[in-house]
């Protein structure tokens, strides 16, 4: 269990509450639902995504955090792949994982890279081979708070790890004013929220905690949350919809999720000045990482102390999983297809907007490869 935890620690690299699969039509459907015709098992080509044979639905699971990347993928891939239907349930990346080893998708994403338990079990569902990592989406994991009068805040590790294990409770706490000593701090008490449900964004931060304040975070990474205090939410639109309406609120969260005029923290790191969550920041980490997985597993190992000028050090890397060898057969087409077009330039160039950083090429070409020779 403690080589496993250690694991985690090396290996960086969430969850909406939903009644049912989040159905993503990927079938150039007409009003009426159907599809709008056409064969789907001759190869056709949209732009430059290649539907080869791909025909029927697709379900996965998985990490929320890719949510909005997952949208504007079907959306593009709808007009081009008639006859396929995809269906991402964001159900946070423990139970995406969960389902994927119990065979009930063909793919699962995951904000952790799988472990060595994880991947031993993966054999039973991928028949002659395992499960592997295929690093898809990046990006900075916000920390946004809501404190009336403050527009810019400074935080360092420690000071994090004390406000997220409720040792600092109040918004003028010494320690916070020493690092912001031009804001008017408020009597404000800090209401901390973290996520309910297992997530790997979750697993990221409390990685990033551990790693960079080790005398101030006891607690070991996990997807579930470890320390006490605090109040929790649901995914990561849970998370940022308790900042947005708390006075006093803070949380972590993928930068997508904090916008409609959230204020995030500059995290002050070896380098000259704090560094501000943003996709060119996220990028630069990414691109020092190192894939350490085996094989065809392309698990990355990410520097969560980073000294470089504007390398931000709170990232993550979203998974998507899948079997080397022994994908279904009924699955197999539908789901190359649509994870070529995730990996393709196209397909990563949607990221920016969507607000989550691209795979640096020489990590996404291996990607691209890996996926060609799934089976």
């Amino acid at each position: 269990m403690k080589l496993q935890r250690k694991n985690r620690r090396a290996l960086a690299l969430g969850a909406l509450a939903v009644s049912g699969a989040l159905a993503l039509t990927a079938c150039g459907s007409d009003a009426t639902g159907g599809n709008g015709g056409g064969d789907a098992s001759a190869t056709t080509q949209a732009g430059n995504i290649q539907c080869g044979d791909a025909k029927g639905q697709l379900q996965a699971s998985g990490s929320s955090a890719q949510k909005n990347a997952i949208d504007a993928w079907v959306k593009q891939y709808a007009a081009a792949c008639r006859g396929v239907q995809v269906n991402y349930n964001p159900t946070g990346s423990g139970a995406g994982v969960t389902a994927f080893l119990q065979g009930q998708t063909a793919f699962a994403g995951s904000d952790s890279a799988l472990d060595a338990e994880e991947i031993e079990q993966s054999k039973k569902v991928c028949k002659d081979g395992q499960a592997i990592d295929l690093p898809m989406v990046g990006g900075p994991i916000a920390v946004g708070y809501n404190v009336p009068g403050v527009g810019e805040l400074v935080l360092d590790a420690p000071t994090l790890a004390k406000i997220f294990d409720s040792k600092i409770t109040n918004w003028n706490d010494d320690a916070i004013a020493r690092l912001n000593p031009d804001a008017k701090l408020p009597d404000l008490k800090i209401q901390a929220f973290h996520r309910s449900d297992e997530s790997g964004t979750t697993d990221n931060f409390t990685t990033y905690l551990q790693s960079a304040a080790p005398g101030d975070w006891k607690y070991e990474p996990s997807k579930s949350w470890q320390a006490k205090g605090g109040q929790s939410a649901q995914g990561s639109s849970g998370v940022a919809q308790q900042v947005k309406q708390t006075p006093g609120a803070i949380s972590y969260m993928e930068l997508s999720y904090a916008k409609d005029g959230m204020n995030t923290v500059a995290v002050k790191t070896e380098a000259a000045e704090p560094v501000k969550a943003t996709i060119e920041n996220a990028t630069a980490a990414i691109g020092a990482s190192k894939v350490v997985g085996t094989g065809k597993d392309l698990a990355l190992e990410l520097d969560y102390t980073p000294a470089a000028d504007g390398a931000y050090p709170i990232v993550l890397v979203t998974y998507e999983i899948a079997c080397d060898k022994g994908n279904k057969a009924e699955t197999l087409p539908a789901a190359k297809s649509f994870l070529n077009y995730m990996a393709s330039k196209d397909g990563q160039a949607l990221l920016a907007d969507a607000g989550y950083a691209p795979m640096p090429d020489e990590i996404i070409t291996k990607v691209r490869e890996t996926i060609s020779s799934l089976a």
